[in-house]
């Protein structure tokens, strides 16, 4: 399942997953975390929320978003996406407007979410009408207990959001740095200094873990060959995605594609 990158294939997908760390980055999608285990930090904008179990956060589309783990432990979370086309009666003020504070803690959370959760996670087969009915009580209490404001700016004039824009849109190819300035009409030192600001590493390491990203979901979700998930996302060659993928997981790809298995399969090993 790719959890962050451009347009989503399905109308409503979920996961029950390990929190991981994952870079600024912005899609179309609604986005929604229920903690079941450990805890996760959601940075929407500028700000950074902490989430325990039994807490929920929402990402309303097209919103500049990472997520930090901090937690040594388990650490796992629920993640909801859909397609905010899938609610014609929500989608103008999804489009326009966020919740001020964008997490929910347990003590204030509606017993309704997280039962519509679970049911979706139960289900074992794909029901399309069921699953919107759930996902509509889930906005309806976003959109009645979450203070509700108009979203700040975040035009084609703001810098940030082109710049992670155009690394979602582009990361499969090969981009740099000056090609980015000239496309985007900025200069590549005032790029160079925003990725250094505003996400706290360079733009090389910034473009890579965008495309690690893509590539555990292919690891975990594909039978492609490992060579053929390195082209994909956008690596000069496998060697260069052996090496970078080693250096943030601590394993090779084909090692964290064996564990993911053994972990599905119902062994220990992973988490």
């Amino acid at each position: 399942m790719i959890l962050t990158y451009e347009n989503r294939n399905t109308e409503i997908s979920y996961e029950r997953k390990k929190s991981i760390h994952v870079p600024p980055h912005l899609h179309d999608a609604i986005e929604m975390v229920f903690v079941i285990e450990g805890s996760v930090e959601l940075g929407v904008g500028k700000d950074l929320y902490h989430l325990e179990k039994g807490d929920f956060g929402i990402v309303f589309p097209n919103v500049i978003h990472h997520y930090q783990v901090f937690g040594s432990g388990r650490n796992r979370a629920i993640y909801l996406f859909a397609n905010p086309t899938f609610f014609s009666s929500y989608i103008e003020e999804l489009q326009s407007n966020c919740p001020r504070i964008p997490i929910i803690k347990k003590d204030n959370i509606s017993p309704d979410i997280e039962y519509v959760i679970n049911q979706l996670i139960k289900q074992e087969k794909y029901n399309g009408r069921l699953e919107k009915a759930y996902m509509q009580v889930i906005l309806a209490h976003v959109f009645t207990d979450m203070e509700i404001i108009p979203r700040e700016s975040s035009g084609k004039d703001d810098v940030i959001y082109n710049a992670v824009e155009y690394v979602a849109k582009n990361f499969r190819d090969e981009i740099t740095l000056e090609k980015m300035a000239y496309e985007l009409c900025v200069s590549k030192y005032v790029l160079s200094r925003m990725f250094a600001k505003t996400f706290h590493c360079n733009f090389s390491k910034y473009v890579n873990g965008v495309r690690l990203n893509y590539a555990e979901a292919l690891l975990q979700d594909s039978k492609e060959s490992i060579i053929n998930i390195a082209l994909d996302c956008g690596f000069e060659s496998q060697r260069t995605f052996n090496r970078v993928f080693r250096k943030r997981y601590k394993m090779t790809p084909r090692e964290f594609r064996n564990r993911a298995m053994k972990l599905r399969a119902g062994e220990d090993g992973y988490d």
